[in-house]
This record gives structure tokens, sequence and C-alpha cells, in this order.
């Protein structure tokens, strides 16, 4: 078993971030709900499109210290350290933003990482050689299959749902904003610790089905 995770959105929580810094621009009601979404959908209906586009850069580079981890992420991944699971990130991430400063978007990404203790051998101690940025979508689903990964979770359905998907890998829907509760096509869980309790669920009967 080999579990690889998607990290934008399903690691790491903008929500609180993206609210934080469209305030302190001005670009918001402080009645908006602190939501990624929500932020993208009021500039967008605003007619803010290349706004929202810059800003993305701008936090995912100049601010991404600042965004927040998921509940429950360190947890899990601890648990797989103990029980030998083996756990790769793989992102598709682009290396600069579309708009404003030439921001080094994966640095900024393994930087949080590090400050996490993702990398750190006295806490996660997850190898550099098990993070990847991939730079396109296609490259992102070559990885998940060379890698070997059993299990992907994801925040995008219709990533997952992509035609070039690997086969034999089960899919799983990280959906903590219950945005696609009508999803029928992956299991999908709202939290980290619903995700920790099914490899825990699924560790016992890999254990019950072994040959004595």
């Amino acid at each position: 078993m080999h579990v690889g995770i998607d990290f934008d959105n399903t690691i790491v929580s903008y929500d609180r971030l993206f609210h934080r810094v469209c305030l302190e621009r001005g670009w918001i009601p402080p009645s908006l709900p602190a939501s990624k979404s929500e932020v993208r959908n009021y500039l967008r209906s605003a007619g803010r499109e290349d706004d929202w586009t810059g800003l993305q850069g701008y936090v995912y580079g100049a601010r991404m210290d600042e965004a927040d981890i998921f509940q429950g992420v360190k947890d899990f991944f601890l648990a797989c350290q103990t029980h030998g699971l083996p756990v790769s990130i793989i992102s598709h991430k682009t290396l600069r933003p579309y708009l404003g400063k030439p921001y080094d978007l994966h640095q900024a990404a393994m930087a949080w990482l590090e400050k996490q203790g993702f990398t750190d051998p006295a806490a996660m101690a997850l190898p550099r050689a098990r993070i990847y940025f991939e730079l396109t979508k296609n490259d992102k689903l070559r990885r998940i299959a060379a890698a070997g990964c059993t299990h992907f979770i994801d925040d995008l359905p219709e990533f997952l749902a992509e035609p070039d998907f690997p086969a034999g890998v089960e899919r799983l829907l990280f959906d903590p904003n219950h945005h696609y509760p009508d999803e029928r096509r992956f299991v999908r869980f709202g939290s980290w610790a619903e995700i920790g309790q099914f490899f825990r669920l699924r560790d016992k009967e890999a254990r019950n089905d072994a040959p004595a």
C-alpha cells in the first residue's frame, strides 16, 4: 500500500488566508464567510477575474507561510510513519504565478512543509524524494502511477475522474466543506480523522485476509 496525497486544499487550507488578504485590500465585505471559494465567487461576480488570478500567485508565494494546515493531517502522517505506510505528496503546481511577481511557488510550498515539520526526522520524517510538485496535470497523473500509489486523496472530483487516471488506484475525495454531497463515484471524506479511520479499517481487513 502507498498513499498519494494532493497538496493545495487537501493538506493546506487557504480559507482564512484568502479572506484575510482580501480584507486587507478592501476587496470584500467583512461579512463574507472566510472561505476561499466564497472569495473567488465574490471577485468573479464583481468582474475581477484578473484580481483573483493575481491574488492566487501572491498568496501561494509571498504569503504562503501564513497558510493553515488542515486539522488531523499531522496525525495521519505520523500514524503512517508509525505503521510503515509509505506516503507521497503529489501536486500540480506551476513554478511561477500567471500574473504578478514571479514568486517561486515550489520553493514557497516546500518551505511551508519544512516549517510544519513534514521533512523533520524527529517529526513526520517524510523524505524529500516523496514530495513532488508537477508542472502539469498530466505530469501529476503520471507521477501517481510512477510512485506506485495504491490510493490517492484529492479535493477535486474532476481530477479524480480524469480518463487517464492510473488504473487500479483507489480514488478518495477530500471534501471538508461539503461541496460535493451528491458525489457517488468516489469514497468521500469530510475530515482527516475520517481518512485515518478508513485506513485503519482497511489495514485490519488486510491483516484478517493475510494467509496464516
